[in-house]
């Protein structure tokens, strides 16, 4: 298990940081995404998509009424919402675990409600408000593929 911690000073600096994340996962990743409400998980979350399908970056929003956006790519990004569900029971129901192991990437916003169903190679990031614009971003890798991202990632930030 690796661990990486960052800081950022505005949303651009999180959106970029998105953007490098993305740039390093492949087909099939998932990013685990943690944090209150107003955190920055979405900005991160539209980084992540101009990296993967950058095609779709632009409509780039908060799936917390849809639970679930997909956006278009050479690698398709499913993007997930879960504050709105109870736990496991809820995504197993909709249907959503069998995209967990596809060829897209996941990013999935309020996660702790999926711990359960998550892969067991994973990225969490959770996003701490310092103050208006600063966060604090704490990357931990669970496995081969999420250690070697965040490995290629301290290379660069």
């Amino acid at each position: 298990m690796s661990r990486l911690q960052i800081i950022t000073s505005s949303s651009r600096e999180t959106e970029e940081l998105g953007a490098k994340i993305g740039s390093f996962l492949q087909p099939g990743s998932f990013l685990a995404l943690r944090g209150e409400l107003g955190g920055g998980k979405t900005c991160l979350t539209r980084g992540v998509v101009a990296a993967v399908a950058p095609q779709s970056a632009h409509v780039v929003a908060s799936p917390t009424y849809a639970i679930m956006n997909c956006y278009p790519g050479d690698t398709p990004v499913y993007h997930f919402d879960f504050y709105r569900l109870t736990g496991d029971d809820d995504i197993v129901e909709l249907g959503f675990e069998e995209y967990f192991y596809g060829n897209g990437v996941c990013v999935a916003e309020w996660s702790e409600r999926i711990s359960d169903l998550m892969p067991c190679d994973v990225v969490t990031v959770l996003l701490e408000r310092r103050n208006d614009d600063e966060r604090l971003i704490t990357l931990t890798g669970s496995g081969i593929k999420s250690d070697a991202v965040l490995a290629h990632l301290a290379k660069i930030v």
